[in-house]
């Protein structure tokens, strides 16, 4: 049987090429509202970061995430990333 090929994304912090199964993804949809994507399956401009606080601070300091989206990511976007990623680790 023909193995599947597993899907890699970069991740916009570490810059480190992971499976996408392990990434969040961040959403930017038409109308500019950004919002948290676990299913993978949202419409609109899709950036990846892994699941630690680390990679969240990394790409906060090296505008990763702006550059992904190519517009200015609002402050509540960072902070619900980091709630999620705090409800994560409590779980």
């Amino acid at each position: 049987m023909k193995q599947r090929k597993i899907p890699l994304r970069k991740c916009t912090g570490c810059q480190e090429m992971k499976n996408k199964k392990e990434l969040i993804r961040i959403v930017r949809n038409d109308a500019g509202e950004f919002s948290l994507d676990r299913t993978g399956k949202k419409p609109g401009r899709g950036a990846y970061i892994c699941p630690n606080g680390e990679c969240l601070a990394k790409a906060q300091k090296s505008k990763g995430l702006e550059r992904s989206f190519k517009a200015t990511v609002p402050q509540e976007v960072y902070e619900q990333l980091l709630q999620e990623l705090e409800a994560g680790e409590n779980a």
